[in-house]
């Protein structure tokens, strides 16, 4: 099944996308007071974050789905669709 989209709709629609994962990322390293994913990934990995596993596993699919998105977003705002 094949849907058609205005480019501009397509580009807003996964912008959003983009702004909520990366507002879901935000909300998980400011509830355990960590700067950047990389390093809570590992604090969490190695235990100095007691009980931040699940939030571990959680930035590492967020992180995914990120550039999953960008890279789509990058291909439609460039026109190779």
């Amino acid at each position: 099944m094949s849907i058609k989209i205005e480019r501009k709709t397509l580009e807003e629609l996964i912008i959003f996308k983009l702004q909520h994962v990366q507002n879901l990322m935000r909300s998980i390293l400011e509830k355990w007071k960590e700067e950047n994913s990389e390093d809570f990934i590992s604090k969490a990995k190695s235990g100095d974050l007691k009980d931040a596993e699940l939030d571990a596993i959680t930035m590492r699919q967020l992180l995914a789905d990120y550039d999953r998105l960008k890279g789509i977003y990058d291909s439609v705002a460039s026109g190779d669709q």
